[in-house]
């Protein structure tokens, strides 16, 4: 995992607390060894609580503007059961680590 998200990961938590996000996993090339600080993005796979109070396209992007702010740099988010791709899917599994759970 890369210094910045270390670095970050209290504000990742609080965050993640208040958009009411059940769990949020680092995977691709900032899980890895092969991230680029010059073009690499940050992958995160991103689960919300089921009965949030919070709208689930303002969680979503309030999450996503929240870390790309606090990154410096664009993310991507996805949700559990979007990648439907087995090679993308296993690409996930074998890089993925888990940032925060509720």
């Amino acid at each position: 995992m890369i210094p910045l998200i270390e670095k970050q990961r209290p504000h990742v938590v609080e965050v993640c607390r208040r958009l009411h996000v059940r769990r949020l996993e680092l995977f691709g090339s900032a899980a890895r060894d092969d991230f680029d600080p010059s073009r690499s993005d940050i992958d995160l796979l991103v689960e919300f609580e089921p009965d949030s109070s919070v709208p689930a396209l303002e969680a979503y992007f309030g999450l996503k503007e929240a870390l790309e702010a606090l990154f410096g740099r664009r993310v991507d988010l996805v949700m559990p059961g979007a990648v439907r791709n087995p090679y993308v899917q296993a690409d996930i599994e074998r890089s993925r680590r888990l940032l925060y759970a509720a």
